[in-house]
This record gives structure tokens, C-alpha cells and sequence, in this order.
């Protein structure tokens, strides 16, 4: 290569398989930068950045299967669960994981770093996100409730906030690191105006290696691998383009993370514990559309409720509920775009048996969008996922498109149901 990163006929090393084929593969020189940038840096500190988050009083939410976290920035971290009993009256079970200890949660640590220069230049921890080590700004929090596990002391929390571009605060992950102390990661664009907390991809730098003389141009055993793979692919032919694309998603999908960093698609994941029925009551009344599924976390939450609508809402005290219609559901309308594109897709068994891995519906004519001038839709894509709790839903909402949007919806309860999907991937009771 004669552009990007350095390489030299020099810097080289001779690798060898398994069946004695050799390749010489040349390495890059590879610059790390950026170090001149993060030594000037005069601006603001972290703890000045982030002042607007606790100084608004927002609160940030992450729901799991059966506990929903709450973080209010500056505040406190409370951990909950409700649970309705008949005639409406509601049970909390909750327990706070930490409490904000000083008036001005930010101004101690920066403090120091004004009047002690030495200190600034003390090194950033660090955290593994994802494979990436990742510079975050801690934020103690202690005085939560008493755990009795521990002779009644208060519990306690590290928040971690780390630099994220297309972040709205939202929280990445929930850990309990020892007994009642925990590790809250949240993800903020704020800090990113901060040349050391910035988010920086690892720069894949390609190795380039040609064959010695006796050896084939590929390896034998690569060559074997790429043939399988494309026989792997066969079946799914008839699936559309964007279906073979969606390893991505899917992904995302696995991991429930509200956002996955260094994404640009992804706005939110949520799981959410839903209701004491019985399947087949719950399969009845999803399917009839008068039981909708709910989700997503941070300022968006997703209501769904099949063959009806998709709905996107935000809940406020002053102001009440904010709602955007998604998309609607038409039969027509999701029978005419099932013609062009894959209602169905398939998991291929060893032996050639094919069962339903997922299936898709079109939900047109939603509000206009701003943007486009053209009504919202979205795909809503259902698939099976197993669970310890039979009653668990995920909703994740991507946006490859303005406007137009991906709903991921995955529950066992579809596990029951993915079977029945006719041609048009419709679905019925199970008989």
C-alpha cells in the first residue's frame, strides 16, 4: 500500500500452517498520535463538563428482568421493583444504592486539580467496556440502604461516567462488584469534550501476506473454510439483503445494552418482567393485540401491541405523556410489502429441517415525520427468546433510516407462537 499506515519490506515475519504452507505477511508501523492534543488541553475538567446533568436533575433508568435502576444524576441510585395486586394497589419493593454525600457532587476532586497542577496530570482510570479499555470519571455515592449482609452498613456505589458521541446518559450496565457495593456505568456525551476521556476506536491496521514460493496462493485449510461458509448461506438466499445484514443488530440484541459503544444505531434496549398470566391467556391476548408489550430505557420508552400499533412515549410529572404513533398496523399494507420482502427467515437444522428464527411485520402510516415529511414506519421483527422468567419481554429500537425505524420484540412468549407464521409470517394460537 502506498497511503495510510507505514509499511516496510523489512518489517515482516514468515508464518506457517499447519500443512507446512509459508507465508510472508508484512506488518504496519503503527502511530499512536493524539498525545500532543491531550497535553495543551486548557479546557474545562471533567467534573465542569458534567455540572449541566446534575444541575438539570434528570434521571437516567435502566430496566432488567425483574429490577429497574434508577439513577438521578447528583442525586441518588435506587434499585426497584413494583408489582400490582388486584384492585391497583402497588407494591415497591426498593432499596437505594447510594445517596449523594456533598451539597456539590463535583466540586471536591476538581478543586484539588486547580490548586494542585501535579494532580491533574495523575493517570485517568480506566475500565474494559466491551474489549476497549475505556477512560470514565468516578462519582462516589454512598449512604443507600443498610445491607444486612453486611452488619447493616449503608450501601454504596461508584458511578462511572464515560465519553459516548450519541449518548443520552444512559446507563450502560449495573454490577455489583463485592456484596452491597456497586459499579454503575453511564454514558454521557458530555465528557467527550475532554480530550482524555474521548472514546477512541482501536485503528485496525491490515497485515498483508503473500505466498513463498511451493505454497499455494491461499492456504489449503482457508480455502475449505470459505467454501463452507458459503454453503451455510444457501438457504438463506431468498432473504433480502437487509436480513443478511442484520448481524449487527442481532448483536445488539444479545447484549441489552442501551447503548453499545461506538454504535451509531442503536437508541435502546430494555427488558422488562411483564404479567402473572397463564401462556396460553398471555399468547391469547398478545395475539389479539388488548396485551401490549413494553420497553426501552432513558428518555424514549416503546409501547407494542401486535396487529395495532407501535408507540414511543416519554412520561413527565409537569407535563404528562408526549406520544409518537411509530407506525400502524394495516393487513393489506403488510401483505403487500411481505411480497417483496422476507416476512419469515429460517434456522437450518442439521438435518435440513427448517424452523422459524424470525419473523417480521410492517407497521405503516405512522405521524409525520419532521425530518422526511413522510408518515414514520417501522418493521417490527419477533423472535424467540429463552428465559428463567417465562414473562420477560426485550424492546430495542434501532433507526437505520430517519423515520424509519427497527422494533426488536423478543420473549419466550413468542418462542411458543414463531411456528404458526404463515406465508405472510402472521401468526395464530398454537392448536
Amino acid at each position: 500500500p502506498t497511503t495510510g499506515v507505514l509499511y516496510k519490506e523489512d518489517n515482516y515475519i514468515i508464518m506457517t500452517t499447519v500443512d507446512k504452507e509459508k507465508y510472508k505477511c508484512i506488518l504496519p508501523l503503527i502511530a499512536s498520535g493524539n498525545e500532543e492534543e491531550e497535553k495543551d488541553y486548557k479546557g474545562p475538567t471533567p467534573g465542569e463538563l458534567l455540572e449541566p446533568l446534575f444541575k438539570q436533575s434528570s434521571c437516567s433508568y435502566r430496566i432488567e428482568s425483574y429490577w429497574t435502576y434508577e439513577v438521578c444524576h447528583g442525586k441518588h441510585i435506587r434499585q426497584y421493583h413494583e408489582e400490582k395486586e388486584t384492585g391497583q394497589k402497588i407494591n415497591i419493593q426498593e432499596y437505594y444504592l447510594g445517596n449523594m454525600m456533598i451539597k456539590n457532587p463535583l466540586s471536591e476532586p476538581d478543586q484539588e486539580e486547580k490548586e494542585n497542577p501535579k494532580e491533574s496530570a495523575k493517570e485517568i482510570p480506566t475500565k474494559n467496556i466491551e474489549g476497549q479499555m475505556t477512560p470514565y470519571y468516578p462519582v462516589e455515592m454512598g449512604n443507600g440502604t443498610p445491607c444486612s449482609l453486611r452488619q447493616n452498613l449503608p450501601r454504596s456505589s461508584t458511578v462511572m461516567y464515560i465519553c459516548h458521541p450519541e449518548a443520552k446518559h444512559e446507563i450502560l450496565s449495573v454490577a455489583e462488584v463485592t456484596t452491597c457495593e456497586y459499579e454503575v456505568v453511564i454514558l454521557t456525551p458530555l465528557l467527550c469534550n475532554h480530550p482524555k476521556y474521548r472514546f477512541r476506536a482501536s485503528p485496525v491496521n491490515d497485515i498483508f501476506c503473500q505466498s513463498l514460493p511451493g505454497s499455494p496462493l491461499k492456504p489449503h485449510n482457508l480455502e475449505q473454510l470459505e467454501k463452507q461458509q458459503e454453503m451455510m448461506k444457501m438457504p438463506f438466499r431468498r432473504v433480502k439483503e437487509e436480513e443478511m445484514h442484520s448481524t449487527k443488530e442481532d448483536k445488539f440484541s444479545s447484549i441489552h445494552k442501551p447503548v453499545a459503544v461506538g454504535s451509531h444505531q442503536l437508541l435502546t434496549v430494555g427488558t422488562t418482567h411483564i404479567s402473572k398470566l397463564t401462556d396460553d391467556q398471555l399468547i391469547k391476548e398478545f395475539l389479539s393485540g388488548s396485551y401490549c408489550f413494553h420497553g426501552g430505557v432513558g428518555w424514549w420508552k416503546y409501547e407494542f401491541c401486535y396487529g395495532k400499533y407501535v408507540h414511543q412515549y416519554h412520561e413527565d410529572k409537569e407535563s404528562g405523556r408526549t406520544s409518537v404513533v411509530v407506525g400502524t398496523w394495516s393487513k393489506e399494507e403488510h401483505i403487500e410489502w411481505a411480497r417483496k420482502n422476507a416476512a419469515r427467515t429460517y434456522y437450518l437444522g442439521e438435518d435440513g429441517t427448517q424452523t422459524v428464527r424470525m419473523v417480521s411485520h410492517f407497521y405503516g402510516n405512522g405521524d409525520v415525520c419532521d425530518l422526511t415529511d413522510k408518515p414514520r414506519q417501522v418493521t417490527v421483527k419477533l423472535k424467540c427468546k429463552e428465559s428463567d422468567s417465562p414473562h420477560a419481554v426485550t424492546i430495542y429500537m434501532l433507526e437505520p433510516h430517519s423515520c424509519q425505524y427497527i422494533l426488536g420484540v423478543e420473549s419466550p412468549v413468542i418462542c411458543k407462537i414463531l411456528d404458526t407464521a404463515d406465508e405472510h409470517g402472521l401468526l395464530s394460537v398454537p392448536s
